[in-house]
């Protein structure tokens, strides 16, 4: 059976994926904030399951649907085949929207990871309770709970494990805050774990990094971004009258990550990287004047080898295909 899983961007949501993610190894997973994402999501999930046309279970946890996006659904499941629709959901906003339908379950007593592990608890994930009791301690506040404290210093360690960009490495970022939790694990044993896992998060980071001997962060992470760019440059690959570049969205760095890729990979004239917002930043190597570029394109400018400037009438994309195509067709439509 295909397994689709679509959760929220925090602790709670990511330790839901987490949990399944032992059960279904090979499932896919995406996640979503609140507000335009929530659909993008969703079509993007229909789509894939009525491409791969086989057995599927849809899981969404720790998301509560307003009556469109649940109607919406509920529609599109119902003209699919073999597709098992399920909801697992804490937040009391949900509620009457709830009642309609008999794939959306709501308990307001517990987290959604808690609801996620009661609902799929199996022998082969049972370890995994006390992590699941930290969060779920955190995530309802529960402040006498002996948990609650080692519930802060996790919320902490996947709230700030952005190095990985989600947009543009989805199953990249979902496994690296994977492996946060999973590095989590052996501090829940010890009576003093909350304060020794805060001590180590930042060597917690690194050792995920970690490749040919101690660094810092800034350079493993650059060295590990420049690996995944390069087993996916042709994916990420736009072009500009006769110049080509590669694309990435709001990835940290982004100066020395472009550098660094442009002189390992002299068949790429430019690097372009974009943001949320819509501002941009270009980046060559003595192969193009990039000033020129960024004033064509939006009425940028800089210098010849590092220039930005901000798009007008852009909006936020949520999968990077989308932004890859609004970003070729306007460099096309401005060159």
């Amino acid at each position: 059976m295909a397994f689709y899983h679509l959760s929220h961007t925090d602790l709670d949501g990511y330790t839901c994926q987490y949990i399944t993610k032992q059960l279904y190894p090979q499932g896919r997973f995406f996640n979503a904030n609140y507000g335009e994402e929530v659909q993008v999501r969703i079509d993007q999930i229909l789509d894939l399951i009525a491409q791969e046309q086989e057995p599927s279970l849809f899981l969404i946890t720790d998301l509560n649907l307003n009556d469109h996006e649940a109607s919406y659904l509920d529609q599109k499941i119902k003209k699919l085949e073999s597709v098992e629709l399920m909801l697992l959901d804490h937040h009391a906003s949900g509620l009457e929207t709830s009642l309609g339908y008999g794939w959306y379950h709501l308990d307001v007593t517990k987290s959604a990871s808690l609801i996620t592990f009661e609902r799929f608890k199996k022998e082969s994930i049972t370890h995994l309770e006390p992590l699941v009791r930290a969060v779920n301690a955190v995530d309802i506040w529960l402040q006498e709970d002996r948990l609650f404290e080692f519930g802060k210093v996790l919320m902490r360690l996947v709230d700030e494990a952005k190095e990985i960009n989600r947009y543009t490495f989805n199953e990249d970022s979902i496994a690296y805050k994977h492996a946060m939790l999973q590095s989590a694990l052996p501090y829940l044993e010890r009576p003093d774990g909350h304060i020794a896992l805060d001590d180590d998060l930042c060597k917690i980071k690194k050792a995920h990094f970690l490749q040919d001997g101690a660094d810092t962060l800034d350079n493993l992470l650059t060295a590990h971004i420049l690996k995944l760019l390069a087993s996916q440059k042709e994916r990420m690959s736009i072009s500009f009258q006769e110049y080509k570049g590669i694309l990435t969205y709001g990835i940290q760095n982004s100066s020395i990550v472009g550098n660094a890729f442009l002189k390992a990979n002299p068949d790429f004239h430019f690097f372009m990287n974009v943001s949320p917002r819509g501002t941009f930043s270009l980046r060559a190597d003595n192969k193009m004047d990039v000033s020129k570029m960024a004033q064509m394109i939006a009425g940028g400018g800089g210098h010849p080898n590092a220039s930005g400037g901000k798009i007008e009438d852009f909006r936020e994309f949520f999968v990077y295909e989308d932004l890859r195509s609004f970003i070729q067709e306007l460099l096309e439509r401005k060159g």
